[in-house]
């Protein structure tokens, strides 16, 4: 073959390779533009509908409804079966009105939202650690949506499914997959209405004549951890609560890549009590359980085994 030939081959191949590079650089761009539409929307659109949440075995139907104004942004979650539960959010604080009728769990500084709020505001943070691509059009509640998928870079989290509004890019639907192809959990609108703002009253906070908690404790001195969570999991919050059931207050530390969460309860060791060993589930949640010191350290979150194993198994005393 002559070097004329080979070198115009050699072009052909590289103009090739170079095409399918900014092509493949193109739908990462315009998956990322989706990606911020969709956080975007989630905070600022006025919305409410009704949606169903499949997680294992269980499923619950809730309601939302979401409104911004001039004080901010307002969002109530109601619980529409099983034991009645209602949460309303007041910018970052969380009301979390109890059966009883008579007490409220508030939540301060509460970093997670509610679905469709899924994605944390700066989405290309995620682009480390997951590729993002755009997927087909598909329909959720009667309205046209754009399909993101996420998929994992590493064995540490697990692979996303969007379905984002073309018209406003809300999130209508989302579901998270295991490394074996199998649906860990799903949220999914079943009726929404977009653009209107429900009104004010609906988020009246009605705490006259109610005991109100505060969910976070302040947190004693003394025993501090160090944790060393997957790559990409950041600490987000630390606080100290009083759970049903436990003698003793429990640390709650909850690390996330801004997509994927797992949470970790350390408490001393109760003998009275039956103790969690090893791994195992409930319902979608992976729990992988150790002693450390006195101490049992729980781990759990949707998220593989993997995750759960090598952050529980580096949990030491400071």
């Amino acid at each position: 073959m002559r070097a004329g030939s080979v070198w115009r081959q050699s072009r052909w191949v590289l103009g090739v390779a170079s095409l399918l590079l900014v092509s493949g650089m193109a739908r990462a761009d315009a998956a990322l533009d989706w990606l911020n539409r969709a956080a975007a929307a989630a905070k600022q659109q006025n919305y409410s509908g009704v949606y169903v949440y499949h997680h294992g075995e269980h499923v619950e139907v809730l309601r939302v409804l979401h409104r911004t104004d001039a004080t901010g942004e307002l969002e109530k979650v109601e619980v529409l079966d099983g034991t009645p539960r209602q949460f309303l959010r007041i910018n970052n604080d969380v009301y979390c009105h109890l059966p009883d009728g008579k007490n409220v769990r508030l939540e301060r500084n509460a970093l997670r939202r509610f679905f469709p709020a899924l994605l944390p505001a700066q989405p290309a943070s995620l682009l480390d650690y997951y590729e993002a691509k755009l997927g087909g059009t598909e329909r959720v509640a009667g309205r046209l949506c754009q399909v993101v998928t996420l998929e994992p870079r590493d064995d540490y989290r697990y692979a996303y499914n969007l379905w984002l509004d073309k018209q406003t890019g809300l999130p209508l639907k989302s579901r998270s997959i295991n490394g074996n192809g199998g649906v860990v959990s799903m949220f999914v609108f079943s009726e929404i209405q977009i653009g209107k703002a429900p009104d004010a009253q609906l988020f009246r906070n009605d705490l006259a004549g109610k005991r109100i908690q505060k969910a976070s404790l302040d947190k004693p001195a003394g025993v501090s951890w160090s944790v060393t969570p997957p790559p990409g999991f950041q600490r987000v919050q630390e606080a100290v609560r009083s759970l049903p059931g436990k003698q003793a207050p429990v640390t709650h530390l909850v690390f996330s890549d801004g997509m994927s969460v797992l949470s970790m309860f350390v408490e001393p060791v109760d003998p009275q009590a039956q103790r969690l060993q090893g791994l195992s589930a409930e319902g979608a949640i992976g729990v992988y359980a150790r002693e450390v010191d006195g101490y049992t350290v729980t781990t759990l979150g949707e998220v593989p085994s993997t995750a759960l194993i090598e952050t529980g198994n580096s949990v030491k005393k400071k």
